[in-house]
């Protein structure tokens, strides 16, 4: 009842008579009728009153308030009428009268004048000031006082995604070139302009950083370390001293020390699932999405090497074959395989018939497995403007429950398995120690399956362990490594690069920092572990083909920047960026040699 602004006038309309009103009425007009005529003049004179006057029309005015009755309401009786609304104008014998019971009024107006903004403030409704988008017009900020959401209208929605859907669908027939457009003119200009300073500027630079970079690891470590010991008051000093010089749109350490921050202070407050389900949650444009992915496919090798890598293993698996089965974990977009196909197309004797099986984990709702039915549509229509013969299968389900006889397995088919960089996110013993692993439980259904090739993709990074220190420190490293990719090969001002950052590489980083349990997903081993795993498995490695090799370290070599290295390690493949091993490629076959 406080809230509602008309409740004054409904209490006066339901009870114009009540008995307490007339008495709490009364002193007020015994005052008033006890003010005397000079009063009244001096009021009158000093709130600047105007008397009806003689003419076309009648102005009553207060101050600045101002009330105007035209010429055509008015009648020869001082009525004034319109529409059917007869109102009564005051006449010179009842002016008096009226002025009495209208100067507590006119006196609170006055004073509420004083109070008034002196801009042009519109006012709608009873006491309430007019803001700009109050007729139907969304208000830019969504401050404490708005209750509206900015909203795209429908045909602006449709259009965005339609325009995304068409980029996707061309993307993934030209096979996500890895300098495509204006993304190779960003990482070029970049490039160029780093090449191009002097030796002196790049040692001072390179000697400010360094010490920032010193500062900020080291706040991260101790504020980790307070975090981990439960220190409330400790960490909270550091953290405000690490957000002080941390900034998401500064250079690589504070963009990283920016997201490692978010992560304690969430783990502090034990916030953290809440955290990194909101950052999955949150919105963003899927033609920004797209671009900040080709972004990340022109400034960074990791994604292009390993799709050279799985296809020229799986040619050279097919040659003289007619039919090729992939089962592919993980499948999203569908953008890995068009190159194969293109390649498959073109093949001496015509193209093979090709069977993909793509594995994910279900969605929620209603269609589970609606992005591998849309990236199998899309796959669908390359294959059919190549002329291979094309079959696709979605199987929404968790790696781990998918078995070799659910997969239909031809004998006749050259069956390959693929996994890019997804096996990261596989449970491991530490939650399951009372039984198999599900890392354990799809490697040995791999081996059931009897494949080919098994290509396997990973993410070399060792912060999986179980105490909180120990992971941090090796999630720290990791990362910096990533940041500092970016930091040489993308402006700082590039909107793409903040979308990177943050949905490519923060929120990993923060699911391992502020998630335990079964919330932190994000689990990477290194490539020894991996080999471990596979031999237990019953797959054995296979040698790496030293020209796929060579193409590899000449593409690197000749389109990416020269801080990437390509290496071998005991038939592993091996990517990173100056020094540091990033990822890890191998391939596999079951032991069983048919």
């Amino acid at each position: 009842m406080l809230t509602e602004e008309d409740i004054v006038d409904k209490f006066f309309y339901q009870y114009p008579d009540h008995p307490e009103l007339l008495q709490a009425e009364q002193p007020f007009a015994e005052i008033l009728a006890n003010t005397s005529s000079d009063a009244h003049e001096s009021f009158a004179s000093s709130t600047s009153i105007l008397m009806p006057s003689q003419g076309n029309g009648t102005d009553f005015m207060v101050s600045r308030c101002q009330v105007q009755y035209p010429a055509f309401f008015l009648n020869g009786t001082g009525i004034a009428e319109a529409s059917g609304l007869v109102f009564p104008i005051p006449s010179e014998s009842s002016t008096r009268t009226d002025m009495l019971s209208s100067m507590a009024f006119f006196r609170g107006m006055e004073e509420a004048n004083r109070f008034l903004p002196a801009d042009n403030v519109m006012v709608a409704g009873r006491g309430r000031k007019k803001r700009p988008g109050m007729d139907g017009e969304v208000e830019a900020g969504l401050g404490r006082s708005s209750k509206q959401i900015t909203v795209l209208p429908r045909c602006v929605q449709e259009e965005e995604e339609a325009t995304a859907l068409e980029m996707l669908d061309r993307l993934v027939l030209n096979g996500y070139d890895a300098h495509p457009g204006e993304m190779q003119e960003v990482v070029r200009v970049t490039l160029e302009d780093k090449e191009n300073k002097s030796a002196i500027g790049r040692r001072g630079r390179r000697g400010a950083r360094h010490t920032v970079v010193t500062d900020l690891e080291t706040l991260l470590i101790r504020c980790a370390e307070a975090v981990s010991s439960n220190d409330v008051h400790g960490a909270s000093k550091l953290l405000e001293r690490i957000k002080w010089h941390s900034s998401p749109t500064g250079d690589a350490k504070q963009r990283l020390a920016h997201y490692f921050s978010q992560g304690l202070e969430a783990r502090l407050a034990g916030t953290g699932s809440r955290l990194y389900r909101a950052l999955m949650e949150k919105h963003t444009l899927t033609v920004g999405l797209i671009k900040a992915f080709h972004l990340h496919m022109a400034a960074c090798c990791s994604m292009k090497v390993g799709l050279l890598f799985a296809i020229n293993t799986i040619c050279k698996a097919v040659a003289g074959r007619r039919k090729l089965h992939i089962v592919h974990y993980g499948i999203t977009t569908g953008f890995q395989w068009p190159d194969l196909l293109r390649l498959l197309a073109n093949r001496e004797g015509g193209p093979p018939q090709v069977r993909i099986t793509g594995i994910n984990t279900p969605r929620p709702g209603l269609r589970p497995a609606q992005i591998m039915e849309e990236a199998g549509d899309r796959l669908g229509n390359c294959a059919k403007q190549f002329g291979v013969p094309f079959e696709f299968r979605a199987v929404a389900s968790k790696p781990e429950d998918v078995r070799a006889e659910d997969l239909h397995i031809d004998p006749d088919e050259v069956l390959v398995v693929n996994s890019m960089y997804e096996f990261r996110t596989l449970m491991d013993e530490s939650l399951t120690f009372d039984m198999v692993s599900p890392r354990d439980m799809v490697l040995n259904n791999i081996s059931k399956m009897r494949p080919a090739v098994f290509v396997q993709s990973l993410v070399n990074g060792p912060y999986s362990a179980a105490f909180f220190m120990t992971r941090f420190r090796h999630a720290l490293y990791y990362f910096t490594a990533l940041f500092d990719v970016m930091e040489n090969t993308v402006p700082r001002d590039n909107d793409q690069r903040l979308l990177v950052e943050r949905d490519m590489l923060a929120r990993s980083a923060i699911n391992m920092i502020a998630c335990e349990g079964a919330d932190r997903v994000e689990r990477p081993q290194n490539y020894k572990e991996w080999q471990a795993r596979n031999e237990r498995a019953g797959l054995r490695q296979l040698p790496l083909d030293p020209d796929v090799v060579l193409m590899l370290k000449d593409q690197v070599k000749s389109r990416y920047h020269k801080h990437f290295m390509i290496s071998e390690d005991h038939r592993w493949l091996l990517q990173g960026w100056k020094g540091r091993v990033l990822y890890a490629h191998s391939t596999w076959a079951s032991q069983v040699i048919d």
